[in-house]
């Protein structure tokens, strides 16, 4: 794997940038679809006949806040043609965050 620096180096700096965005949002979206794995229980305990407690749908509602969060992503990534996209799309995130001065 200490090679592979070297080939990273090689590479003309718009295209490390736009790898390094691409790797940071496919990080970010990683790390909230695995906040959002508790949503299932949750979901099935009202189709098997309980009821959620107020805890439950705070849960809920926290949950599918994150995921409407991600819908954008998703979106994208469904669409045909969105793998040709997805460094255009990466561009356009980078930008938005340079903007905020993140």
């Amino acid at each position: 794997m200490a090679g592979g620096g070297g080939k990273e180096a090689a590479l003309p700096g718009w295209w490390r940038q736009m790898v390094s965005s691409q790797r940071r949002e496919a990080g970010r979206i990683l790390a909230e679809l695995m906040e959002t794995r508790g949503i299932m229980p949750l979901l099935m305990k009202a189709r098997n006949g309980q009821s959620w407690s107020a805890v439950e749908k705070a849960q809920l509602l926290a949950h599918l806040r994150r995921m409407a969060h991600l819908s954008p992503y998703l979106i994208a990534l469904l669409l045909p043609g969105s793998v040709l996209l997805l460094p255009i799309y990466a561009w356009w995130l980078d930008r938005r965050r340079l903007r905020r001065g993140d």
